[in-house]
């Protein structure tokens, strides 16, 4: 596979896993926030209907990311508690590496969201070695 062709797969591979990690962190962050998720917290928070939401939340109940009973909140699974982490984690290092070389908080706070989820673990680790410089 040529360098390009193997790009374009990792950048097709990324944007496939990117909605699961959106909706694991927001159901993390609604969990925190006021102690359950329900579908209608998700439909709300991404402006979308209840169906594409259960659409969303049935695969990741079959990827087992999270746990569903009809009439009861949605719940992460510790893998989806994992990832909900894993994706805070690298949205925190994105924006504070945004913040570190002059970007306004109001535009690190929209770009940290989608360059979180196409950076590598190499860069990942460069990012946060100059905002963490930057910190001190």
């Amino acid at each position: 596979m040529s360098q390009d062709a193997s790009a374009h797969a990792r950048t097709r591979r990324d944007h496939a896993t990117e909605k699961a990690e959106d909706y694991v962190e927001a159901i993390a962050d609604l969990v925190e926030a006021s102690g359950s998720c329900r579908v209608t917290d998700l439909s709300e928070r991404f402006g979308v209907t209840h169906v594409t939401v259960i659409r969303t939340v049935q695969r990741l109940e079959r990827d087992g990311l999270v746990r569903t009973e009809p009439y009861r909140p949605i719940e992460l699974t510790s893998k989806g508690l994992k990832l909900a982490r894993d994706c805070r984690e690298r949205h925190e290092v994105v924006y504070r590496f945004l913040l570190a070389i002059g970007v306004s908080a109001e535009v690190a706070t929209v770009d940290a969201e989608g360059i979180e989820h196409h950076v590598s673990d190499e860069t990942l680790e460069r990012l946060r070695a100059i905002a963490d410089r930057r910190e001190t």
